[in-house]
């Protein structure tokens, strides 16, 4: 025979684990160690917090980040046949010949990398017996912000790398592309424009501080391929905080193409001095937020965002038409099964307890789709243009 702390006799052929697990008869009218297996130590309900771990999942799995959101399309096939920016021209009709036919627009066949990834959260029983839902849903909180960086990081990799990539898809190799690098390939011509085998995207600026012309430049690489003109699509530049004091000091009348406008909300400027009658500033306000992100100000076509993931010394520009929309730049890879997508919380071992050996996963992988519709520039004085390490 075997006494236990709390008073309860146990037969010598007893097996003490499956009273743990709360699956014999002797337990009545005691409050057993499994017990603590089925709430926390201030009542919650083990299974209604993984219910309710699995509906934040949901929601958080709909609602991606703004900035990924904005810089993203879904897809789910390993390769895509992408369309390219091109014109149609129509030809004067003559009485009895045909015209020529329109054969669409050029293809582009581009390839998304995908790999899963894991990590677990392993609560025993006993460290269940002492904890609050507060300290279990904290582990919850720690995979949901280690997801959101894991994402993040593989999409800002994707455009900052300026490396073409290989992916073995169903045992072939296919290129994932960065944007236009000089890697051979020549981009369509867009109306006037044509291009050349090293047109590259990934820029320098060639001065130590970056300089009105630096945005020009970069406005220039993405409206030559068409993009930024469409309706309904944004030009956003981010960058550092470091850069943005710069930016803010552009005016016309210090020789910049365009004066810096602060958003609405933000701080006031100084408007030029009143030499004959009240002078306001033109067109209209600048929005203080676009698709969720917080707008510093303009300057001519570009909104300006300011951002700690930008590394100190870059700056990206690109065209996004909103959330999850075919132009963006960022082709985000899921699995073609509905049911491997998004972040997943799997159960462990033990079904009637899910939160013991559980753990999470998401498999996903990332590829530029519109190689002309973003562009980086390192602001440096001189040399060719190097990743940044956090992005490497």
């Amino acid at each position: 025979m075997k006494t236990l702390s709390n008073g309860l006799v146990l037969a010598d052929n007893m097996d003490l684990s499956s009273l743990l697990l709360g699956e014999t008869e002797y337990e009545r009218g005691y409050n057993t160690e499994g017990d603590v297996l089925t709430q926390t130590i201030d009542g919650r309900d083990l299974n209604e917090i993984w219910s309710e771990f699995n509906e934040t999942l949901s929601a958080w799995n709909a609602g991606r980040n703004t900035l990924v959101a904005a810089l993203t399309f879904a897809v789910t096939n390993p390769v895509e046949d992408v369309p390219q920016v091109s014109n149609v021209d129509f030809e004067v009709a003559t009485e009895f010949g045909e015209p020529v036919g329109v054969r669409g627009a050029d293809y582009f066949s581009l390839g998304y990398d995908f790999e899963w990834y894991d990590v677990a959260a392993r609560f025993t029983w006993k460290y269940l017996a002492e904890a609050s839902a507060g300290q279990v849903e904290s582990v919850h909180q720690m995979v949901l912000e280690a997801d959101n960086r894991l994402v993040f990081k593989k999409i800002m990799s994707s455009i900052f790398n300026n490396a073409n990539r290989m992916a073995d898809i169903r045992g072939q190799a296919f290129n994932v592309y960065p944007l236009y690098n000089a890697d051979g390939t020549v981009p369509p011509p867009y109306e006037h424009e044509t291009f050349n085998n090293t047109h590259t995207h990934y820029l320098v600026s060639g001065a130590a501080t970056v300089d009105s012309g630096d945005l020009d430049d970069m406005e220039e690489h993405l409206v030559h391929h068409g993009y930024g003109r469409q309706a309904g699509s944004q030009m956003i530049l981010m960058v550092n905080r470091s850069q943005l004091g710069t930016i803010r000091t552009f005016r016309v009348a210090s020789g910049d193409s365009y004066d810096y406008v602060p958003a609405s909300g933000g701080a006031p400027w100084l408007l030029p001095t009143n030499t004959g009658g009240p002078v306001f500033p033109q067109g209209g306000g600048i929005p203080s937020q676009i698709n969720g992100l917080n707008v510093s100000g303009a300057y001519g076509p570009w909104l300006i965002v300011e951002s700690g993931y930008i590394p100190a010394g870059y700056m990206l520009g690109f065209a996004s038409g909103g959330a999850n929309v075919v132009s963006n730049l960022v082709g985000f890879r899921e699995h073609q099964n509905t049911a491997l997508r998004g972040l997943r919380i799997v159960k462990g071992r033990t079904p009637d307890y899910p939160l013991i050996d559980s753990f999470y996963n998401r498999g996903f992988g990332t590829g530029i789709r519109q190689r002309g519709a973003g562009v980086v520039m390192q602001v440096k004085a001189a040399g060719s243009y190097e990743v940044p390490a956090v992005y490497a």
